[in-house]
């Protein structure tokens, strides 16, 4: 498998055999992981490549940085919202990245430090076992934005948190902070910052050392929770990306460029 082709993650070996694949969402901006057009290509794409290699026993995704994630890139917010091409060549990503990471049949790991949003929130809270620190800072941005949250949102947040605490945050797009993702259950764990990537990997090695057929077969059995969401999902981002079609977004990029609230009409 050729993971030296991915521009905008950093992918090592470790772990038992070298049977753990660290994936490292590269900080562009020296500061924060964002999705551009090459980095939302990318998150979608390595799930493929993981499930396809025999090699592979177990997965770990992290940020490089200050943060996990930083959202999309607001070059790549504006194309979408300019160009139809651009539109529907980036839905088939969003479809593809949460479709690929709940099908990949090796057991993912997120370890989540300091701000997470966007493309890298969708698989940091679609992994099978996700970490946060207990500072970190977790927004669903959508509706700040002008669209509605469906690049990942229906399809987990309600299973994961209940459909009272899902509206709650994103609605509102209040941050919610590890230590309270995992008291409401949006996380598996919340530890300490200098903890989060030590336990990140011991769980990842526990994983890659225990029955492979026992565990994938578990995770697919699971994720059929998620695959029921499907039609939900797929609603979502439609609205999702009917919604960059509209004025609200011209308004939310313009208020993030401008470091304002925005104001909606």
């Amino acid at each position: 498998m050729d993971y030296a082709r991915y521009e905008t993650l950093r992918i090592a070996r470790r772990g038992p055999d070298d049977s753990v694949l660290d994936i490292q969402m590269k900080a562009a901006n020296g500061k924060l992981p964002t999705a551009g057009h090459a980095g939302h290509r990318e998150l979608a794409e390595i799930w493929r490549d993981v499930s396809a290699d025999d090699t592979v026993r177990a997965a770990v995704l992290r940020g490089e940085g200050l943060g996990f994630s930083g959202g999309g890139d607001l070059a790549l917010v504006q194309d979408m919202a300019a160009d139809f091409d651009i539109r529907a060549r980036v839905w088939k990503e969003a479809r593809d990245l949460v479709y690929s990471v709940v099908n990949c049949d090796k057991p993912i790991v997120s370890a989540i430090h300091g701000p997470a949003v966007g493309a890298g929130l969708v698989a940091g809270l679609l992994a099978d076992i996700s970490l946060a620190a207990r500072d970190a800072k977790i927004v669903d941005g959508h509706t700040r934005l002008g669209v509605a949250a469906g690049d990942h949102a229906a399809i987990v947040w309600p299973l994961l948190c209940g459909l009272a605490k899902a509206k709650y945050y994103l609605l509102l797009c209040d941050p919610v902070s590890g230590e309270e993702a995992e008291r409401i259950g949006l996380v598996s764990l919340a530890v300490d910052g200098e903890q989060l990537l030590p336990r990140a990997y011991e769980i990842a090695d526990r994983l890659a050392q225990g029955s492979q057929t026992a565990i994938r077969w578990t995770k697919y059995s699971l994720n059929n929770w998620l695959r029921q969401a499907g039609p939900a999902f797929d609603t979502s981002l439609a609205l999702e990306f009917m919604g960059f079609a509209g004025p609200d977004v011209q308004e939310g990029i313009a208020s993030l460029r401008e470091r304002r609230p925005p104001k909606f009409r």
